[in-house]
């Protein structure tokens, strides 16, 4: 085995063992959390519960391993391209969860769009942007400019816009259950936010 090749295992030894400790550490967490609720973790239908939630835990939040800036190098596929002309990706369907009550928030779509300086991006590394970002502990606002920020460092122009829009269990299954209320947020940037038709025109079209 060559020294690249240790290294590389050592690496992924690593790895495994920091997930496996923090498995644990969820799967603690989460029976402490239905004792606290007034269950019992340790009774036929929950028992397997923490090790479940633990599985789910570490997909639903994967996007809080990485920075933005591993976020933006890992899926930054691009091609050339001379077109100057508006690209838009719309309806990309995601969810998150709320920093402040750790709530849902569903039912929601990214729109990006951006005007190309030479650069192109695989419209599939757009949705897996998406997806990653809203894979931590959230809030709409800074989803869209997290996502702005990854597409700028991306495809190196600052002519993008983000809109987000979706609902929120804080809001509709709590407190006030303003059942149906949608929220939309948007980040303009470059040519977007100092033109107010062609920002227009993208918020008409989503």
């Amino acid at each position: 085995m060559s020294s690249q090749q240790k290294s590389q295992q050592t690496n992924q030894d690593a790895n495994q063992s920091e997930n496996q400790e923090r498995t644990a550490q969820i799967e603690s967490a989460v029976a402490q959390l239905i004792r606290a609720l007034g269950d019992d973790p340790t009774r036929q239908g929950l028992k397997e519960t923490p090790a479940r939630a633990a599985k789910m835990y570490a997909e639903l939040f994967a996007g809080i391993r990485y920075t933005n800036d591993e976020i933006a190098a890992q899926h930054g596929t691009t091609f050339p391209d001379p077109g100057t002309q508006m690209v838009l990706i719309k309806d990309i369907a995601c969810f998150s969860f709320c920093e402040h009550h750790f709530a849902l928030m569903y039912n929601m779509k990214a729109h990006v769009a951006y005007i190309p300086n030479g650069l192109v991006i695989g419209l599939s590394k757009v949705a897996r942007i998406v997806d990653l970002v809203c894979k931590r502990f959230q809030l709409q606002e800074r989803i869209a400019s997290d996502i702005a920020y990854i597409m700028e460092k991306v495809l190196k122009t600052p002519d993008i816009m983000v809109v987000i829009e979706g609902e929120h269990s804080c809001m509709t299954a709590r407190g006030i259950r303003a059942q149906g209320a949608k929220t939309r947020t948007h980040t303009a940037r470059g040519k977007f936010e100092k033109d107010n038709a062609l920002r227009m025109e993208v918020l008409q079209h989503v």
